[in-house]
């Protein structure tokens, strides 16, 4: 089902949280709003789920106005961080309790269950106890959980957050094989762009309240609107800078990623001292006080071979500046 925001607002007395949001979120899209800590997301989330009141504005579901309906009568169903699973029941029971509570058929609940269980490989621990699960295959019940209710929208908040870098990679994963499968509308909040870079079909990035862009992951890599979204997304973050160069092309900063930034044997456009290099395998980030524009990171495949202290030489294309100024990108 599609989901439409129109004008959507919410406040705290006072305090203003989300300011006039409009979002039109299509029929099995995978959708991520992305932010900084206090920008909103989790927010506008809850206010999707029913969770939170809308202050003005309205809220569409499938073309229907839920915006005042109560969660239960909006056709979602949502995951949660923590992962909230009855500690005294199966992972079979946990899943089932809900379908209960609605006094769904037994026979119904047990093909919900295990066609459930079999889309996310819970098969073998359908009859355990949460505290014999892994962290990821809490989180995998948790999901399961949602799925039985075959809800029209699923809503994730900061789902993987509570597991180790190597099982968020593979939960990630197997996010993806499960939107590929149901088909069914997601949307997610995170707080990781990488997340928001690998899950998405389109990212909705948050400032203060504001949706500051709503693009494609590549759409924002490649064309930041702002300075804003420039800076929270890709990994390392862009390099902005502003000087002399800047001031050449008629922008207050311009940006370059650290990825197109290459060294150069001599001249080139700026050059500087090596303060600190860090050796990942597969690359290699360069710390760098250019002369004239202060700090520059620069990634590089492999591993490089210079010293601390050396003095290097940068380069990079035009194709691969961005210019900014009053914090809004230049034509």
């Amino acid at each position: 089902m599609s989901v439409t925001l129109r004008n959507i607002s919410k406040s705290f007395g006072r305090l203003e949280v989300i300011r006039d949001v409009s979002l039109e979120i299509g029929e099995g899209e995978f959708a991520v709003f992305v932010g900084p800590s206090g920008c909103g997301k989790s927010t506008l989330l809850r206010m999707i789920a029913g969770l939170e009141s809308i202050t003005s504005g309205q809220l569409f579901i499938g073309g229907e106005d839920v915006s005042q309906k109560p969660s239960s009568q909006r056709g979602i169903a949502m995951v949660f961080q923590s992962y909230a699973l009855y500690p005294h029941l199966s992972v079979f029971e946990n899943m089932a309790f809900g379908l209960r509570i609605a006094n769904m058929p037994k026979a119904e609940i047990k093909r919900r269950v295990t066609d459930t269980a079999r889309t996310l490989q819970l098969e073998e621990y359908l009859h355990r106890l949460p505290r014999a699960l892994s962290g990821g295959q809490r989180q995998r019940v948790a999901i399961g959980r949602a799925i039985v209710r075959e809800p029209r929208v699923f809503l994730f908040d900061e789902p993987l957050s509570n597991l180790d870098a190597a099982l968020r990679s593979d939960m990630r994963v197997e996010l993806t094989d499960l939107h590929s499968a149901l088909k069914t509308t997601m949307i997610y909040v995170t707080h990781d762009q990488v997340e928001a870079m690998t899950l998405a079909d389109r990212i909705v990035v948050l400032n203060a309240g504001n949706i500051e862009q709503v693009g494609s992951p590549l759409d924002l890599y490649e064309r930041p609107e702002t300075e804003f979204v420039a800076r929270f997304i890709g990994s390392p973050k862009m390099n902005l800078l502003a000087g002399e160069m800047a001031a050449a092309t008629g922008a207050e900063r311009f940006g370059v990623r650290p990825e197109h930034i290459r060294f150069a044997d001599g001249g080139g456009r700026m050059s500087g001292v090596l303060r600190h290099l860090e050796h990942l395998g597969a690359d290699t980030l360069c710390y760098i006080d250019a002369d004239g524009y202060g700090p520059v990171l620069v990634r590089r495949d492999g591993i490089v071979r210079l010293e601390r202290g050396d003095t290097v030489f940068l380069d990079f294309d035009d194709a691969d500046i961005h210019r900014f100024s009053d914090g809004k990108r230049l034509p």
